[in-house]
């Protein structure tokens, strides 16, 4: 008898063990569904009804695809009556600004959009602000910096100190110049000053064309300088002072609804592709002690800027 009682407490033991691992299996089968789909249609939920989009471009600018398509979507939603693009930017490379910028344009001719300056909007972040019919600003926003960069670095010295040597061959003098192997030559510089020159012409005509201004007007203000808000009002860069309630009365002033909400419409892989790496992300995020680590983890400490290739149009790019 002893035996049998024995055996009976055993099987319930293993019931309720079993019993255990079911609900366990079943309750991170729902989790990983509903985090796979919250993912999935992040930034649509809320987005059915009629609103004002807000679309965030912050930190240094690059080619993204996520943020085009992103922009897209908003330009075929019926649901958006109006957008608020806020930029916080230093600026970037010249192709990803023109990428967004291009973006704005074409969402611009089939809804109003304002722009929003929040910290910063320099360089290639105040091309993209221009994009908007309209500008706001904080008077001690930071707004400016036209112009155009090249930068590589030279390493000559640092190669003759540790004995190294480069041999090449190549089909001409100009071919992959200038390098940081070789010393730069003045026809190298020329070349380079050429390109500079033609994507700097191309800024100029940009910001004369859509801020109205003659082209004189912009050659003087497109020394690299950089503006407060109440300084570029003057010069016409923005068009008005204050932030994001300013503007939306823009936009009612457009004839967008003045009860609409404003949604911000996030990137749809900005927590990780599925709550794993997204919560493993946030973790290594406060670990490093980031205050918003539900953003990009190589935005937050900067080391996107490593990354960057050809002509930038940066207010201050990371230096070597």
């Amino acid at each position: 008898m002893p035996t049998r009682a024995d055996d009976l407490i055993d099987r319930r033991r293993l019931r309720r063990k079993l019993t255990f691992w079911r609900v366990l299996a079943v309750a991170l089968v729902a989790i990983a569904l509903f985090a796979v789909t919250s993912w999935y249609f992040q930034g649509s939920f809320g987005t059915a009804a009629n609103h004002i989009a807000q679309v965030r471009v912050e930190g240094t600018i690059t080619e993204d695809d996520e943020l085009l398509k992103r922009l897209e979507r908003i330009r075929k939603s019926p649901a958006v009556k109006g957008v608020i693009v806020t930029v916080d930017s230093p600026g970037g490379t010249t192709v990803g600004g023109e990428a967004i910028f291009e973006a704005i344009r074409r969402l611009a001719a089939e809804k109003p959009v304002v722009a929003q300056v929040g910290t910063l909007a320099a360089s290639a972040g105040y091309m993209i602000a221009s994009a908007a019919d309209h500008i706001v600003a904080r008077q001690s926003s930071i707004v400016g910096s036209i112009g155009v960069l090249l930068q590589y670095p030279d390493v000559t010295g640092l190669m003759d100190k540790l004995g190294i040597k480069l041999e090449e061959i190549k089909s001409s003098p100009l071919k992959a110049e200038p390098s940081p192997f070789n010393p730069t030559t003045e026809e190298e510089r020329a070349m380079a000053r050429r390109l500079i020159m033609d994507s700097y012409e191309w800024f100029i005509d940009l910001v004369a064309e859509r801020r109205s201004l003659s082209r004189a007007e912009v050659v003087a203000l497109a020394d690299g300088s950089i503006f407060t808000g109440r300084q570029a009002m003057e010069r016409k860069l923005v068009d008005s002072l204050g932030g994001e309630q300013e503007a939306k009365q823009w936009l009612v002033g457009k004839g967008v609804g003045e009860n609409l909400e404003i949604v911000e419409w996030k990137a749809r892989n900005s927590g990780g592709s599925l709550f794993l790496p997204g919560f493993f992300s946030k973790i290594v995020a406060r670990a490093l002690g980031l205050q918003n680590y539900e953003a990009d983890l190589l935005k937050q400490i900067g080391a996107e800027r490593l990354f960057l290739d050809g002509l930038l149009s940066v207010w201050q790019p990371e230096r070597p």
